[in-house]
């Protein structure tokens, strides 16, 4: 294979590895407009990039924990339902990503790879940015396996066995932020919370434990960014919304397959 391809593929499984066991939770915690705020300020965090000089990426990783503060914040106000809380997040810091940007005449800036990936430009020091950062998310998230997912199952009990909830509740925000970060190059902004949910979607019909549906998400994930990037090639399509299409394949063939488990 070319080197280009070889890159894709690898850059693809190193995003699609951590957002197995993050999707998992997402979609065990209903968190899926969550994450699909965070993915939306995630241009906001470029733009504050390009204007204060720094990496995009840390740029959208700060941006994304600054958003999971006011949401917890508003949250407790209980002004507003948290739906609409994160609706009024999502589009207004999309928005000012792109008035930000608008102001930066002198910066050059490809809004389309950043909106919706450019997988097959990955570099080897994209790789290095996308599996440290990964790598990173895994470590801390197998750290804090067990409290997140007694926190998932009951917050109350949760808490009253002494469980820091709010604490990982908040490093849980920040590892969504961080994947995030690391997967613009790979599906973009606005197709990344497919990536993380989708293939966790696919894997619950299936998973009869709590560590091996993150793992088969993992793995469907990684299936999917194959096939994407193998329709991508085969019939000129855009990577990043390839990758998308295919993962969702694999979940309408999931969902056709009878499950011989007990829910």
């Amino acid at each position: 294979m070319d080197d280009f391809l070889v890159r894709a593929l690898a850059g693809g499984a190193g995003v699609a590895l951590a957002a197995g066991p993050l999707g998992a939770f997402i979609v065990w915690r209903r968190m899926a407009y969550f994450g699909d705020t965070l993915a939306h300020s995630g241009l906001l965090g470029v733009a504050l990039g390009a204007v204060l000089g720094i990496n995009p990426g840390l740029g959208v990783v700060l941006t994304c924990l600054v958003v999971a503060l006011v949401l917890v914040l508003l949250q407790r106000r209980h002004a507003l339902a948290t739906d609409t809380l994160l609706g009024i997040l999502a589009h207004t810091t999309l928005s000012l990503g792109l008035v930000t940007l608008a102001f930066l005449e002198t910066v050059r800036i490809d809004l389309t790879g950043y909106l919706f990936g450019d997988i097959l430009s990955v570099g080897a020091t994209d790789l290095y940015w996308i599996w440290g950062g990964n790598l990173l998310a895994l470590g801390v998230l197998a750290w804090l396996w067990r409290p997140l997912l007694a926190a998932t199952v009951h917050e109350e009990l949760a808490r009253v066995e002494g469980v820091p909830v709010f604490q990982v509740r908040l490093a849980f925000m920040l590892l969504i932020a961080i994947v995030i970060a690391v997967a613009m190059k790979v599906v973009g902004i606005l197709l990344i919370t497919s990536l993380l949910i989708i293939p966790a979607a696919t894997a619950r019909r299936f998973a009869r434990t709590p560590e091996s549906m993150a793992a088969l998400a993992s793995g469907i994930g990684c299936l999917a960014i194959g096939f994407g990037l193998w329709a991508s090639l085969r019939w000129d399509t855009p990577a990043g919304p390839s990758v998308v299409v295919a993962a969702t394949s694999l979940f309408a063939l999931g969902s056709a397959i009878p499950n011989r488990w007990p829910r």
